[in-house]
């Protein structure tokens, strides 16, 4: 028992030491947000576009049934290429070791931009956002999508890592019960300064 609890704490500081994970110490499977997210997958897309279209009038329906449509089953399919079988602080050590190509949150976020793309979307923009930068323990990446020329903060967290097996958690930015989430290019440049203050001995 010793030895499993002494490997399963392993498990979480070596996946935390990479980003993506979670405040505390939970290796357990997250709970859901909202009712709706444990729904059917259709009824699961449609509360979702629901969200995304009650973000701006301006928001086109077939555009936001779409990126509703991508946010809720690519990751599925992409958690059987990536042969997610467990919580995701275990799946992070499973990557970090070489035993999994991909499944940080991440690789979570690069796909679902790449696929966001693809749609060449009018009225809705996309973010890329990172939580906890300045603790690489608890850092986490995301996409997060607004209304076309809305700011991230009114816009909606798209996490199919949270929750593991591609199982995606969305809710508003300032309302996320877990993550205070910054623009990934602030926190580029905070890390680029912070780097560059390293190298010159301050």
């Amino acid at each position: 028992m010793l030895v499993k609890l002494r490997a399963l704490g392993f498990s979480v500081l070596v996946a935390g030491l990479a980003g993506c994970s979670m405040p505390g110490t939970d290796v357990k499977m997250p709970e859901i947000a909202f009712s709706e997210q444990n729904a059917p997958l259709e009824q699961k897309i449609a509360a979702l576009q629901a969200d995304i279209l009650a973000l701006s009038p301006a928001i086109d329906p077939h555009e936001a049934q779409r990126v509703a449509e991508i946010a809720v089953l690519k990751p599925l399919e992409w958690a059987k290429e990536w042969r997610v079988e467990d919580p995701p602080l275990i799946h992070n050590m499973k990557v970090n070791h070489g035993l999994r190509e991909r499944g940080l949150c991440k690789d979570w976020a690069d796909d679902l931009q790449v696929s966001m793309w693809r749609e060449d979307l009018q009225t809705i923009d996309l973010h890329r956002a990172i939580a906890n930068s300045r603790n690489i323990k608890l850092e986490h990446s995301v996409l997060i999508i607004s209304a076309k020329g809305a700011p991230m903060e009114a816009g909606i967290v798209l996490d199919p890592w949270r929750q593991g097996l591609g199982r995606l958690w969305w809710g508003a930015v300032l309302e996320d019960p877990r993550y205070k989430w910054e623009a990934r290019e602030d926190v580029f440049a905070w890390k680029r300064e912070w780097k560059a203050r390293v190298a010159e001995g301050g």
